[in-house]
């Protein structure tokens, strides 16, 4: 059975303006905040926490922060508009959007520094962000298929939670035996997918609460046959 949800009125309305707003910002601040690091990182090999500590002005922080605050604000709209997210999906995007506020707080150490206690909860929080959100892409799939204001980016939202799927092995084996070669780009290419998730998610979302309804007919807008029809009803 295609389920179908209820538009949202008033509020709920703006959640997904916030959170478009959200991923733009972030992804905008993220790549400015590239070139403002030493320039003798290389960011084929340095991670963007890396990055975001060697950071002068604190933009890469401030960009992660205001991804997981839309990222809560893409949830909100999606369950105030019917989405298909309760359960397992919607506790995973929690984990993604608190995982990234934490990971901005807490920073990791230099780059040939000891790790530190706040650097090993960067890194498992970084972790949780990673593994949730292509998780959560990967449940969402059937749910979104089955459901019809969301059938039609049920596709995308599968390519992209696979891209993610695919990058976060490779990040794993890069991180692990592969002595962090080319670390930096793997984890810009996991980073890609995933932040392309949340923008197929919640420009789906605002084309679904903000989308014009055509105006319906007196006599379809009652639930009972008109008076001439009820007369022909009886001749």
């Amino acid at each position: 059975m295609v389920k179908t949800s209820v538009k949202p009125l008033g509020a709920a309305r703006i959640y997904p303006v916030i959170a478009c707003g959200s991923i733009v910002f972030s992804v905008v601040a993220v790549l400015v905040g590239q070139f403002g690091p030493d320039p003798y990182l290389d960011p084929m090999n340095v991670t963007v926490s890396e990055y975001g500590v060697a950071d002068r002005g604190g933009v890469t922080e401030v960009a992660m922060a205001v991804l997981g605050i839309g990222s809560l604000a893409l949830l909100a709209g999606l369950r105030a508009a019917g989405a298909p997210v309760r359960g397992l999906p919607e506790r995973l995007l929690m984990v993604w959007s608190a995982a990234l506020v934490i990971a901005a707080i807490v920073p990791t150490t230099p780059i040939g520094h000891d790790l530190t206690m706040t650097a090993q909860i960067h890194r498992y929080v970084s972790i949780a962000a990673f593994v949730s959100l292509p998780a959560a892409g990967a449940l969402l799939v059937p749910r979104l298929g089955a459901h019809a204001d969301w059938k039609p980016v049920a596709r995308v939202v599968e390519w992209v939670a696979l891209a993610g799927g695919f990058g976060l092995a490779a990040i794993t084996y890069v991180a692990l035996p592969g002595e962090r070669v080319l670390i930096g780009l793997v984890e810009r290419l996991l980073l890609g997918a995933e932040v392309a998730l949340l923008a197929v998610l919640a420009a789906w979302l605002m084309w679904l609460v903000w989308r014009p309804v055509p105006a319906r007919r007196p006599a379809e807008a009652a639930n009972f046959p008109t008076y001439h029809r009820f007369i022909a009803s009886r001749s």
